[in-house]
This record gives structure tokens, C-alpha cells and sequence, in this order.
């Protein structure tokens, strides 16, 4: 089951997301206060992030965060899929695809562009995204600050 973080899921949430920024999912991990600062901005509403649980044999299985911006590139909203984690006894069973497909009707019509970042070494998760039909940018992406 995909549904949208409520406050209950905070302790998980801060759990699994530092569980996430010490993986190889990513280059480097970052502070719990930016996690928890995340969790109180999707709580208040913000218009730019979405987060959801997932959910297995009922119990919580990951989360994703979406980050929601407009481009003049893509013509509309896009929604970019920051982070998707699932714990390590639930991988396997479908849930990156399943939540893949979920975020494409959610969005159907409300954003012209899915985007998402992945490790080059993460092929498996690189694999699940080209069958679903995402195609490899040849940008540089460059950042400054945080």
C-alpha cells in the first residue's frame, strides 16, 4: 500500500531516511536536522514536497519524497522523485515499480516531466526505471551550497 505521510510516521520517517543518507544510494549523508526539517515542511503543507509510506504485510516498508518545481524546458510542473527507499527485507516485491507506476497516474495531467537521479552503480534500480521508459540525461548537474 502507497499512501501519504501523516504525522504518526515521524520517528519511522527520520529512521529510514537516515537508514537512506548512510547506504550506497547515495554520496554523502546529511544532518537528522534536515531530515526532521523535511518532515515538519511536508507537515505544514508545502507546496513543493510530497512524501509517502509504503507499506507491507502491515508493516512500514519506505518511503519517497517528491519534490514538486515548474520548467520552461519541460513546459509545466515536474516532479522529481528526490528519494525512494525500501528496506532491505521488502526489496524485491515490486514496490519501486508499483510506487513508479502510482506517481505516473498521480501526476498524469498535473506535471509534464518525471525526473529522478541515481547512482550509476545502483543498476538495478537504473534497469527498473529505462523498462518503465525513463531516458539518461547527458547533463552535468552542479550545485552550490548545502
Amino acid at each position: 500500500m502507497i499512501r501519504k505521510m501523516e504525522q504518526k510516521d515521524s520517528e519511522a520517517f527520520v529512521e529510514m531516511s537516515n537508514e537512506f543518507y548512510h547506504s550506497d544510494a547515495v554520496l554523502h549523508s546529511i544532518p537528522e536536522s534536515f531530515i526532521r526539517k523535511t518532515f515538519d515542511e511536508l507537515m505544514a503543507g508545502s507546496p513543493y514536497i510530497d512524501g509517502y509510506i509504503f507499506e507491507c504485510d502491515g508493516e512500514e516498508a519506505g518511503y519517497s519524497l517528491l519534490s514538486i518545481t515548474y520548467s520552461n524546458e519541460a513546459g509545466g510542473l515536474v516532479v522529481w522523485v528526490e528519494e525512494i527507499y525500501i528496506l532491505p527485507k521488502f526489496q524485491g516485491r515490486g514496490i519501486g515499480k508499483e510506487y513508479m507506476d502510482f506517481i505516473e497516474e498521480a501526476y498524469k495531467g498535473k506535471a509534464a516531466r518525471i525526473r529522478l537521479e541515481v547512482e550509476e552503480a545502483n543498476e538495478r534500480a537504473i534497469n527498473i526505471y529505462k523498462n518503465k521508459g525513463y531516458k539518461q540525461l547527458d547533463y552535468v548537474q552542479m550545485y552550490k551550497g548545502k
